[in-house]
């Protein structure tokens, strides 16, 4: 059967113990969880020992189906083995490994998984790898956040299908793999600002986003355009571009929290529109940044619209 093989890792300002335990710890999970974000109903249930070999995490809801993980190897602070098995939507079983190493800065912390797909869906493996890194990117991150400020800033929140005017956004192009759009977002808004000033022309209150491929073969990469929503009747030269996004059907999703979070809200957007068997239409999806940027991350709220037909 076709191997899936998944890595990511990231760097965390704090010991290995401190690290070791807080992963080993069952009890953390629903905090830094990157499924959860958008199934806050759902079961979890965390053995009586939450840190022990043996120990067991287990889920059930409407979005995330249902599994368990279990503790079957614990070397603090090295290492962590565990063995997850999902129930639902489908029966997969998988192996899990943490790896912690101490590093200047702190504690580089490699989260791994090896699994396998059945022989027929073989031309699915480089898209899962991709989609499951991206979700381990965005755990990664959380934990990061968790361990580093004792808190994570993302809340995500549904609000259903809506019929939306068009928009027309001036802006400028870029490119960069999922885990990094953050800060290839800054270099494009800052080329985009810089433009508008040697032309003369006032930002608006509304920037915005719009994305236009995702390319699952090379990191989840992105292409994208981010600007702001100025009048058709302002006249844009290079580097700047229009982008303009019709009226239509679309699946809003807020976002309130870090921008470095945003994800959390996409995946989650993905993840109702298949479970409630929306029909994504072939058009741009786009967000809304409602405050400005200087506002405290624990305040930023993002408007997120998913084409559907």
């Amino acid at each position: 059967m076709p191997a899936i093989r998944v890595s990511r890792s990231i760097v965390i300002k704090h010991s290995e113990e401190m690290v070791f335990d807080t992963v080993a710890d069952f009890g953390t999970w629903t905090r830094w969880s990157p499924w959860l974000c958008i199934d806050p109903q759902a079961v979890v249930t965390v053995s009586d020992d939450p840190h022990s070999v043996g120990s067991t995490y287990q889920w059930t809801g409407e979005l995330v189906g249902a599994g368990e993980i279990k503790h079957v190897h614990l070397d603090r602070p090295q290492r962590i083995v565990q063995r997850l098995q999902f129930l639902k939507p489908f029966k997969s079983k998988a192996e899990v490994e943490f790896e912690f190493a101490s590093v200047p800065g702190g504690t580089k912390l490699t989260w791994s998984m090896r699994s396998s797909l059945p022989w027929f869906l073989f031309w699915m493996r480089a898209q899962m790898e991709t989609m499951i890194g991206m979700d381990y990117d965005r755990g990664l991150k959380m934990l990061k956040e968790l361990i580093e400020t004792g808190e994570v800033l993302s809340k995500t929140e549904v609000l259903g299908v809506e019929t939306v005017d068009g928009l027309s956004l001036v802006g400028a192009r870029g490119s960069a793999p999922m885990n990094d759009i953050s800060s290839a977002m800054d270099s494009v808004i800052t080329t985009v600002d810089e433009s508008l000033a040697r032309a003369g022309i006032a930002k608006s209150e509304t920037m915005a986003s719009a994305y236009h491929s995702c390319d699952f073969k090379d990191s989840g990469r992105l292409a994208f355009t981010t600007g702001y929503v100025l009048p058709e009747s302002v006249t844009v030269a290079e580097p700047l571009i229009r982008c303009e996004i019709p009226a239509g059907k679309m699946l809003h999703v807020r976002h309130v929290g870090s921008y470095q979070n945003l994800g959390n809200a996409w995946n989650g957007a993905y993840q109702y529109a298949k479970f409630k068997k929306l029909k994504l239409a072939r058009q741009d999806a786009y967000e809304i940044y409602v405050n400005d940027p200087t506002t405290p991350a624990s305040q930023r709220i993002t408007d997120i619209y998913l084409p559907v037909k």
